[in-house]
């Protein structure tokens, strides 16, 4: 086929040279098209670089994953160290025992002995050949063999009689003049000859069972595990590969798997139980994970040495000193490898959800007490249970609730309502500020609430413990979804955080516009993939984000999720005792800082709300809708805030018009006659065109 190249030149004609250009275009025929990728600059496959750039692409890390940190080289030296001891330890306790079954099997270690001395010192493995020999009638052969024998059996006579009579005599001697160092070496003696005296099922040491300890994971369990679960390569393909060797990873080990072409690694994140199976371990030391950075196809296989759920728990960073800071991360737990894992609010909000007896009062103590530590941070707690799992840190809240009754939850809405108050002045001084004040962007920032004090703009961080009394509810449930979702898109930026927890996390006790708006979820142990994805978010069960895989009995240990990834935490476990230690430090804190408010000082909390009518039109506005009749709003209303508009259902249409009319006069909004077709045809009603922009929104 022919092709055609063009190729354009701007040549100036003679008389225009100087002011005009020209485009001659020329077509050559034939010409070859010009290739559009870059060439190649690796060196020629074969040669020394190219190999040696192979090697360095796949190189193993020179230092050891366990030497290159600080924290691993100290895990796995204390576990190496607290193994033997504790070896040490049970073998020592039971040594009384160990030298008993030796005693008792003295008398038989004594008689094969002598049995074994017996033989030895008349030489019977000679005599089937001197046997033998006299058989065959070979008198030569004989009369050798029995001078050799005489030859050897007489030493040995000689000396097993010195040795008798010699080990006679001192025994007697030394029974009479030490008599203690003669019974403690009898029983050496009677404990050695014992060691002859053992039975083959019946050993004399007992046997060191750790269940927790598992045995070390090596290349062979890993590919039969994985064909177990259907996951190897098919007939003319290439199967698992290995990207690393096992190795040593914190307290386990680390296994880097490349997975068959076109195999992701979700495919087995979907398959940890069988997995774990397969290779016949607890779920709770199986972890398997995908390592995007490098293709969808790599799998990081993560086994624990010894069960996490038996060991020992570790420690809370701020437990005994120390101060945080919630602009920063949080220390919250730790992952399976025991490394520590924080928990980001500034900037976010927090939705923890999991069924009864899940830990989720461990989780909300190591989030309550780090916002504790930081005296700039003020805390607003609603715990609608009543339990008083959270009265350790009552001395120090702004504001504490704790109840199920109506007015608990009406406090915890006039609680979100003070918060929207807050954000919005907040918004108002953020946005009058000039661009240099503000270089990160129109946001309160730590240096920014440091340099405006009389402000007052430190983190307002609002706890809501059990949070479905308030979604549930048959009066509040509507409201309480709108202030919750407007202050989780809106109130982030200026500092006001807000914390849902629930062990209801189905449809009806989180809604989804509060659900799909947070930005950080944890998510404990749940009974179906419906309330997982509740909590963590559309997909997250089909992504590998699985906390039905999550024991009940794992309290505190859950899903930890930002965005689409995840990662298991178990929170770090705090007694009630430590943590009210944990809160008289923080009100230390606080009162050396200055910065105690609200019911920790006495004071009468003033809980605002700057919410008008016409930001309670546009939270129950129907979404897409243009106009909306005047007798919808008022029953939407009434639903939204019984408390100021359930009286405007008791009147009649025209009546309950009027007053919305009269209601949303002052704010310039006039309702008129509209037909509207689809609804119920002509009456007062209100468009959406009508109502005044939001001026408080980010």
């Amino acid at each position: 086929m022919t092709e055609n190249v063009i190729q354009l030149h701007k040549t100036p004609p003679p008389e225009l040279a100087d002011t005009l250009t020209e485009t001659v275009i020329d077509v050559i025929q034939d010409a070859k098209p010009r290739p559009v990728d870059p060439p190649e600059q690796a060196p020629a496959a074969g040669t020394w670089i190219a190999e040696r750039q192979a090697y360095l692409a796949e190189a193993p890390p020179v230092v050891p994953p366990a030497l290159r940190r600080w924290d691993a080289f100290k895990d796995v030296t204390r576990w190496t160290v607290s193994y033997y001891a504790h070896v040490t330890g049970f073998h020592a306790l039971r040594a009384p025992v160990y030298l008993g079954r030796l005693l008792a099997r003295a008398p038989r270690g004594t008689g094969r002995l002598i049995i074994r001395w017996g033989k030895w010192v008349a030489d019977t493995e000679a005599r089937p050949v001197e046997a033998k020999a006299a058989a065959s009638a070979d008198i030569e052969a004989w009369l050798s063999l029995s001078r050799e024998r005489s030859r050897r059996v007489r030493p040995r006579r000689i000396a097993s009689l010195a040795v008798a009579t010699t080990t006679s005599i001192t025994t007697m001697i030394s029974s009479f003049l030490v008599p203690g160092w003669t019974l403690t070496t009898a029983i050496t003696a009677a404990a050695l000859v014992g060691l002859h005296g053992k039975k083959g099922d019946k050993p004399l040491v007992t046997r060191y069972v750790a269940t927790n300890v598992l045995r070390r994971l090596d290349s062979n369990e890993v590919f039969e595990a994985l064909a177990a679960i259907g996951i190897e390569g098919k007939k003319g393909r290439r199967g698992v590969e290995f990207a690393a060797e096992v190795m040593r990873d914190g307290p386990g080990w680390r296994a880097e798997v490349d997975l068959p072409p076109g195999v992701e690694a979700t495919a087995v994140l979907e398959k940890r139980a069988a997995l774990a199976a397969a290779m016949r371990r607890p779920i709770s030391t199986v972890w398997p994970e995908a390592d995007r950075t490098a293709h969808p196809g790599r799998l990081v296989l993560w086994v624990a040495q010894r069960d996490p759920a038996k060991a020992g728990r570790k420690l809370w960073p701020l437990m005994r000193d120390g101060q945080a800071d919630v602009y920063q991360p949080l220390p919250f737990g730790f992952d399976p490898r025991g490394n520590l894992v924080e928990i980001t609010l500034m900037y976010s909000n927090l939705l923890v959800g999991g069924i009864p007896g899940s830990g989720k009062t461990s989780c909300a103590l190591a989030i309550v007490l780090g916002v504790a530590l930081d005296p700039s941070a003020e805390l607003w707690i609603y715990e609608l249970k009543g339990s008083g799992d959270l009265d350790a840190v009552k001395p120090i809240c702004h504001r504490y609730v704790s109840g199920d009754e109506d007015e608990d939850l009406e406090a915890a809405l006039a609680g979100m309502r003070s918060g929207i108050a807050e954000y919005q002045r907040r918004a108002a001084f953020v946005r009058s500020l000039p661009a240099s004040e503000v270089p990160e962007g129109r946001k309160v920032t730590r240096a920014l609430a440091e340099k405006y004090s009389e402000q007052q703009l430190g983190p307002r961080v609002i706890v809501i413990d059990e949070v479905q009394e308030l979604f549930t509810h048959p009066d509040y449930k509507e409201e309480a979804a709108a202030l919750a979702t407007r202050l989780i898109k809106k109130a982030r930026a200026y500092g006001i955080i807000l914390i849902l927890l629930t062990q209801n996390p189905d449809a009806p006790s989180l809604p989804t516009s509060v659900s799909s708006s947070v930005g950080t979820r944890l998510c404990l142990a749940v009974m179906d993939w419906r309330a997982n994805n509740n909590v963590l978010g559309t997909g997250a069960y089909d992504r590998g984000l699985r906390a039905t895989d999550i024991s009940v009995d794992e309290q505190g240990t859950g899903i930890l999720a930002r965005g689409r990834e995840g990662i298991t935490v178990r929170a770090a476990f705090i007694k009630q005792t430590e943590a009210e230690d944990i809160a008289a430090r923080a009100l230390a804190l606080r009162t050396a800082a200055g910065t105690l408010s609200g019911q920790s000082v006495g004071a009468q909390v003033e809980e605002l709300d700057v919410e008008t009518i016409v930001d309670h039109v546009r939270a129950i506005w129907p979404d897409g809708t243009e106009a909306v009749h005047s007798h919808r709003l008022v029953e939407a209303l009434a639903a939204y805030r019984p408390d100021l508009y359930k009286p405007w259902t008791e009147m009649d249409a025209p009546a309950a018009s009027t007053a919305l009319s009269a209601a949303l006069k002052p704010f310039k909004v006039s309702t008129r006659q509209l037909t509207i077709r689809e609804c119920c045809g002509g009456a007062k009603g209100l468009r959406w065109a009508d109502l005044p922009a939001a001026e408080d929104g980010e």
